[in-house]
């Protein structure tokens, strides 16, 4: 017997929830945005209002006001986000325990066993659920029904705002293979583009497409592109309490003013290190490679990565990682106006290490930890900010470790 999935996607979350304070904006157009004066002056969500006028997430307040000149800009609070999913799953949980958050604002149900004790079909277990969400929370959202996950999620993007897609063994040829390869579940501008140069441009040309053929262009990869396309995804929904795997930990901020100098980097790397150590403390986790990304004032990016010897959780020793990345691949005197660190390769327990003749001794790792374990300790009793870096007191780069800088714990995906 098929499976029945739901996907929730809430819709235009963040403008949603500060819109539930301020009625008087009701029919105009709306954006959340960071804060222009600490140049974090960027597009976060839009409502279906500033969408008409291509409002896009990520760009700039000026392109924006370009396009949308009566743009009305809030400001965001994420604490209010996190306590709104953490209502919206609650709903959900009445319905079943297999709810699998994939975002703050996303999640997949899968319904299966509920819809003989609610006596219901998906759709209408679906739709109720949009019903009760709306009532009890003033919030709307799209749901996708189907047999698996990527076609719920792909069918709650089908049709927006406040809409139930139904995907079904019947009609998803018919659905979704005309769709373009992009708007296919896991394919980037980066694939997409690669598809299309191989005259493979639908949903149907990836599923109609020789397996063996988009194994060998795109490895594991391109054997799941044309699984999910033909409906062969098998992957389970998580119950909500389970400890799920985290696939990368980072941290970045826009800097007050752009970095210039090796010092001026050296300063936000172990600022920036130290937020994504600890996280990983805290999990228990460790990074086996490290990544960072780096934005001019330009908005250019590059992104480099390497690969430990040894997975680590110390700040000292990411920072180092992160530091020696930006040496082999920045000129220093070109601004960067963003850096991201992010901890990848993600393993938890004991490090396990690769030995080599360049490898630090045991006892430089052991002492790293211990500064870190002391560390914590002050901080879980005087407080999260009673200690940090001696560089970062006084910087005038806009670092504060009361500063709510972009963060992000990444899950592994379906």
């Amino acid at each position: 017997m098929d499976r029945t999935i739901l996907h929730c996607d809430m819709n235009s979350f963040f403008a949603s929830v500060e819109l539930l304070e301020h009625p008087e904006l009701a029919g105009r157009p709306v954006a959340v945005s960071g804060d222009p004066s600490s140049r974090h002056g960027i597009i976060l969500a839009k409502n279906e209002e500033a969408k008409k006028y291509k409002v896009q997430t990520a760009e700039t307040i000026w392109q924006a006001r370009r396009k949308c000149p009566n743009l009305v800009l809030l400001p965001s609070h994420h604490y209010k986000y996190e306590e709104f999913c953490k209502e919206i799953n609650k709903i959900y949980l009445r319905y079943t325990d297999l709810v699998e958050p994939f975002s703050i604002d996303e999640s997949w149900l899968d319904v299966t066993g509920s819809l003989k004790h609610f006596g219901k079909d998906g759709k209408q277990l679906a739709d109720e659920i949009r019903e009760t969400v709306k009532r009890e929370l003033g919030l709307r959202l799209s749901a996708g029904v189907s047999f698996n996950k990527v076609f719920a999620k792909m069918g709650s993007d089908y049709k927006k705002p406040d809409a139930t897609t139904v995907i079904s063994r019947e009609n998803y040829k018919q659905l979704l293979w005309p769709l373009p390869a992009s708007e296919m579940f896991f394919v980037g501008k980066a694939t997409s583009a690669k598809l299309a140069s191989m005259n493979i441009r639908t949903i149907g040309d990836i599923a109609m497409a020789d397996e063996r053929f988009l194994a060998s262009a795109f490895g594991k990869h391109g054997t799941e592109l044309y699984r999910y396309a033909n409906g062969l995804d098998d992957a389970p929904v998580s119950r909500y309490t389970d400890e799920r795997e985290y696939k990368s930990v980072g941290n970045g901020t826009t800097f007050k003013r752009n970095l210039r100098s090796r010092d001026d980097v050296r300063t936000a790397v172990f600022a920036l290190s130290d937020r994504v150590a600890e996280r990983l403390r805290k999990h228990g986790l460790r990074a086996g490679g490290i990544k960072v990304d780096i934005k001019d004032p330009d908005f250019r990016v590059i992104t480099r990565q390497t690969q430990l010897d040894r997975a680590v959780n110390s700040s000292k020793e990411i920072a180092e990682a992160a530091l020696a990345i930006i040496d082999r691949n920045w000129h220093y005197p070109d601004p960067i106006r963003l850096l991201t660190i992010t901890g990848i390769n993600i393993s938890c327990g004991e490090a396990e290490e690769q030995l080599n003749l360049f490898s630090a001794p045991e006892e430089v790792h052991k002492k790293n930890e211990a500064v870190d374990a002391a560390l914590d300790a002050v901080r879980s009793k005087f407080g999260k900010y009673s200690i940090m870096y001696g560089g970062v007191l006084g910087n005038d780069l806009g670092i504060s470790y009361k500063e709510k800088e972009s963060e992000e714990i990444q899950y592994d995906e379906v």
